[in-house]
């Protein structure tokens, strides 16, 4: 059994995207990170980060001990050798693999991620900040495109934790989701295309659409007015008072 500790945002679906296409059996344990579920010493023991999601397996190959992992990528990666699926073993597609995987975690996650984060939660007044990071996206989007003109998938010929990571990002599905079902397909189109077929995928729509996986309304959308609370969970003095006490 694998313990998936779990918040319904990309970071989150990437994982269970990926266990849903496993077919194996997982346990959700659900944290609101607005209220800061997140940033007790007892999850610290879990993710010295105090971010989600984190998984324990409990059954890890080879036996022994119970195996903790947390980081988006690194998770994809484990569970991929774990069920010996969307990860090639050895040789050039592990190596392009990897190498789109670390892309989404280090350039288009994060950016994404702050493209994200100054549209929805930052005071006004923030116009450089969000032209910045979304001028980045865009471009990343480009970089993305320019990829899958020349291949089906982003490692290439397989569906892979690539694909997996890069799917349910704020920048690769914001782009899609946020202003209407065809956006980005005229400007983005062979990624429009990519997009839509992973979003087809049996165990990607299971992942989007199980009620206990679904993101709660206060996830989604773009403009949201946060409590002092919610704000100290996420950003402020909370968020950083967990880590110096862990």
């Amino acid at each position: 059994m694998i313990d998936l500790h779990y918040c319904a945002t990309p970071n989150g679906q990437k994982i269970t995207i990926i266990l849903e296409e496993m077919g194996v059996a997982y346990n959700v344990i659900p944290y609101d990170i607005f209220h800061g579920d997140q940033l007790t010493a007892e999850f610290g023991q879990i993710n010295p980060n105090f971010k989600l999601p984190a998984l324990v397996d409990h059954d890890p190959m080879g036996g022994g001990d119970a195996i903790t992992v947390f980081e988006s990528g690194a998770m994809l990666q484990y569970l991929a050798e774990k069920c010996g699926k969307f990860l090639a073993p050895s040789g050039a597609e592990r190596a392009v693999t990897l190498s789109w995987l670390t892309w989404q975690v280090s350039a288009m996650g994060p950016m994404g991620g702050q493209a994200s984060h100054f549209m929805r939660y930052a005071p006004a007044g923030q116009d450089y900040a969000i032209a910045r990071y979304a001028k980045e996206v865009g471009r990343l989007l480009t970089v993305l495109e320019k990829r899958l003109e020349k291949s089906p998938y982003v490692a290439g010929d397989n569906y892979s934790i690539a694909d997996i990571a890069l799917w349910p990002g704020r920048a690769t599905g914001f782009f899609m989701q946020a202003g209407g079902e065809n956006q980005g397909a005229e400007e983005w189109p062979a990624t429009y295309d990519w997009f839509q077929r992973i979003r087809a995928r049996p165990a990607v729509v299971t992942a989007m659409t199980r009620p206990d996986l679904k993101a709660p309304e206060k996830y989604l959308g773009r403009h949201q007015k946060l409590s002092d609370d919610e704000w100290s969970n996420m950003f402020g003095d909370a968020n950083h008072a967990a880590v110096k006490q862990g």
